[in-house]
């Protein structure tokens, strides 16, 4: 369900609504979005995914009627157990990578796998 969102508090300072920051970016990469508003935003994302254009109804899934599973590439499935790509789960975001104790606590975890 799309929903629409007022704003709880007004911006401080330099604080920028998303949509600006984006746009802001990709001025400095040389690639400029052409769009100057929230409506022209808003727009464009229900030209390119219509569902976005009816707020606050809810919608049937367009993964329920098979056209996204018929978009996908054809795979087999495969007898190999799942597996996470991340390594260090504890490590993964900022706090964690500069906190000290969980420094430890990853080494103590790793020489605990060693052994």
């Amino acid at each position: 369900r799309v929903q629409a969102t007022r704003a709880a508090v007004p911006l401080v300072g330099d604080a920028r609504e998303d949509w600006k920051i984006v746009r802001a970016l990709s001025e400095v990469v040389g690639e400029t979005l052409p769009y100057d508003s929230i409506k022209a935003v808003r727009a464009r994302l229900a030209e390119v995914a219509p569902h976005f254009a009816v707020i606050s109804n809810l919608q049937k899934g367009v993964w329920m009627n098979g056209e996204y599973i018929k978009a996908l590439p054809s795979t087999q499935p495969q007898n190999a157990p799942l597996s996470s790509p991340i390594d260090n789960f504890y490590m993964t975001d900022a706090i964690s990578r500069a906190s000290q104790t969980m420094a430890k606590c990853v080494q103590a975890r790793q020489t605990m796998r060693s052994t």
